[in-house]
């Protein structure tokens, strides 16, 4: 089990310095599409700190536990990007100067935070499910951090903050559509299904996937 916990370990520092990097730099230069981007990855927290517990107890940890830590994160997920979008929608009313080289240098961080996250989970993928699920999560919020590098772009060169906002509310827009679309379904049990989880026995604790999706 720890050579993958090693791995996980990683994955999860640079997901917790890619969220540092982008709430603190988003808050210093007013860019809410880096806090929005950077609150997106709480929920990559959460999902990579249980895969670590997981790999680190003897016995594992509960899938009931794993669907009911996910249920809440993602509810709480979902409630945070409905309290952005009202903050952006009043940014928008009343635009807010911003300061654009921020974003582009902390979006381009964590993109290639998002990066190292993915090449670091790579190799442990293929052999479990679950973190095969992190793994892809993760090779798109590497595209998805590019948005603030846009949104910077743009305010540099416009010389105009409408576009910060505006891009915050597209990625919004897709953290609620695919957080909504991860647990509506009760069939697929949220986003912990049987066929992809981990672990060390058979018993209702996490268990070794019987296949890698």
């Amino acid at each position: 089990m720890a050579h993958r916990r090693r791995p996980l370990a990683i994955a999860l520092a640079l997901n917790t310095a890619v969220l540092i990097v982008e709430i603190a730099g988003g808050v210093s230069a007013n860019s809410l599409s880096l806090v929005v981007d950077g609150i997106h990855n709480v929920s990559d927290e959460v999902a990579l700190a249980f895969l670590v517990l997981a790999y680190t107890l003897r016995t594992g940890v509960s899938s009931r536990l794993l669907r009911t830590a996910n249920l809440f994160n993602s509810m709480g997920l979902l409630a945070i990007s409905v309290f952005l979008v009202w903050q952006v929608i009043e940014r928008l009313r009343e635009p807010t100067p911003v300061l654009g080289v921020v974003p582009i240098v902390a979006g381009l961080l964590g993109a290639l935070g998002n990066w190292g996250v993915a090449r670091v989970l790579r190799e442990p993928s293929r052999a479990d499910g679950a973190i095969r699920l992190a793994y892809v999560h993760n090779l798109g919020d590497t595209l998805l951090s590019l948005a603030p590098v846009a949104a910077g772009i743009l305010v540099l060169v416009s010389g105009h903050s409408f576009f910060d906002p505006a891009i915050a509310l597209g990625i919004a827009v897709i953290i609620v559509a695919t957080t909504v679309r991860s647990i509506a379904p009760a069939h697929q049990e949220l986003l912990w299904p049987p066929a992809v989880v981990c672990g060390h026995a058979d018993d209702g604790k996490l268990t070794k996937p019987r296949e890698v999706l």
